[in-house]
């Protein structure tokens, strides 16, 4: 009869057993929450870690959003002004002892690219090196040989991007980058004097070349170190300014997918010949993007650093709150609480702070990325400008570019250390002992 009963009151027990997390818990802890400043100073330790967590979050999706969008803006300017992959030539034998360099049937050849499967472009190309004087100004520049239907199709140089002057007119003068333009003083109808070294061949030898030019359109390609000294030519006035007539150089080829580039090497290296050879984006740029990944990587440690640190202040909260409810502790346990609904509730009280702190963050870390443009313009014109220098950067302006993935990582990393710091004293609260916790009361 004794046993049977003891059964019906263990069935009884087990019917009123409520489930882990439940609104009684919840309760508990948002009240532990509240605390007052005279039982311990709990609700500043509780601001302080909220406080802490939003800021180093805020910081860690600050600093993920601008690394994301610097890198997109370099290799936007690198594959927009740029070819994605150039063909040139090893040079040949002109059969009378001397090395040719270039490509005679050019304009059969450049079909024969853009023929191939995913090339988007292929532009023949003059390149020599001059000096640009004008109003007394002398400054080193690099010429691009190219026609005006091969420039007008550059996604960061030709139709539809930031210009001065007009591309119908180019083929009657030059087209030259904003930088070098404000460097010479010069805008759209001044001439600009070009000297080439290898220029005029004369009984005497080589004199230099120099030619007038009227400048017909000013370009912004993006990076500074582009505007600064790319110069257009026509092609055909290229070919003769540099004594390249009936030949081009090298090729200028666009790809559809020029994160496959390599795909292409083999088609295009069959069109260009025996004597052809391949210079992609990645090797021209692939140390700097390298050095950007490391980069990448080291930041994100330092700053996963700082979040572990700011996790770090919910522990000092928890274990003051843990210290000055001991009594609590003890009554619940004896109102037949088990070690489990104490170990939840003190970890929610650890885990509203770290949650409340990661939203806030995420929030200011997103606001921060879509608003970067006005922000960054209230402090240039606080700090009295010049805190960007494109000379130095290499673009000119502060970009961000807000990724799914980057969020996701700042709140993954956030919460999950959050809720692991706050198991610590969690468990210390609930191995607290009822009858220790009860015995000075």
């Amino acid at each position: 009869m004794v046993r049977r009963t003891e059964k019906r009151h263990l069935s009884k027990d087990k019917s009123l057993a409520t489930r882990p997390f439940s609104p009684y818990e919840f309760m508990i802890a948002w009240r532990y929450l509240r605390a007052r400043r005279a039982e311990g100073g709990v609700s500043v330790m509780t601001w302080i870690s909220l406080i802490g967590i939003t800021l180093a979050v805020f910081a860690l999706i600050a600093t993920l959003a601008v690394r994301a969008g610097f890198r997109a803006e370099f290799v936007d300017t690198i594959l927009g002004a740029n070819a994605h992959v150039t063909v040139y030539s090893t040079g040949h034998d002109d059969g009378n002892g001397n090395l040719v360099k270039g490509f005679t049937d050019y304009a059969a050849i450049a079909s024969r690219l853009a023929a191939i499967p995913g090339v988007t472009r292929a532009a023949p190309l003059i390149r020599g090196q001059v000096m640009v004087t004008a109003f007394d100004q002398t400054t080193g520049g690099d010429v691009y040989g190219m026609s005006a239907e091969d420039l007008a199709t550059l996604p960061r140089i030709g139709t539809g991007t930031k210009a001065e002057g007009s591309l119908a007119d180019y083929p009657n003068g030059i087209a030259m980058g904003s930088e070098l333009a404000k460097e010479l003083g010069v805008g759209i109808g001044d001439k600009v004097r070009l000297i080439a070294p290898s220029g005029v061949k004369t009984a005497f030898g080589t004199s230099p070349r120099v030619n007038a030019y009227k400048v017909e359109y000013i370009f912004t390609a993006g990076r500074y170190d582009i505007d600064k000294v790319r110069i257009y030519m026509p092609f055909a006035e290229a070919q003769s300014y540099f004594n390249r007539e009936g030949s081009a150089d090298e090729f200028e080829v666009m790809v559809k997918d020029p994160e496959q580039v390599n795909a292409y090497t083999e088609a295009l290296l069959r069109v260009g010949g025996p004597n052809a050879l391949l210079w992609t984006w990645k090797q021209s740029s692939g140390n700097f993007l390298r050095a950007l990944t490391i980069e990448d990587n080291v930041m994100f440690v330092i700053l996963s650093i700082l979040v572990l640190i700011a996790t770090m202040n919910i522990v000092s909260g928890l274990i003051m709150l843990v210290k000055n409810k001991g009594r609590d502790i003890g009554i619940l346990r004896t109102m037949g609480l088990t070690e489990g609904s104490i170990l939840r509730i003190f970890f929610l009280c650890g885990s509203f702070t770290g949650v409340l702190g990661t939203a806030a963050g995420v929030v200011l870390g997103c606001l921060f990325a879509i608003y970067i443009d006005p922000i960054f313009s209230f402090i240039n014109y606080w700090s009295g400008g010049g805190v960007w220098d494109p000379s130095i950067r290499g673009i000119y302006n502060l970009p961000a570019k807000l990724q799914l993935q980057d969020v996701l990582s700042a709140m993954s990393l956030s919460l999950g250390l959050a809720f692991v710091i706050t198991l610590i004293p969690a468990r210390k609260a609930a191995r607290m002992n009822p009858v220790e916790a009860l015995r000075y009361e």
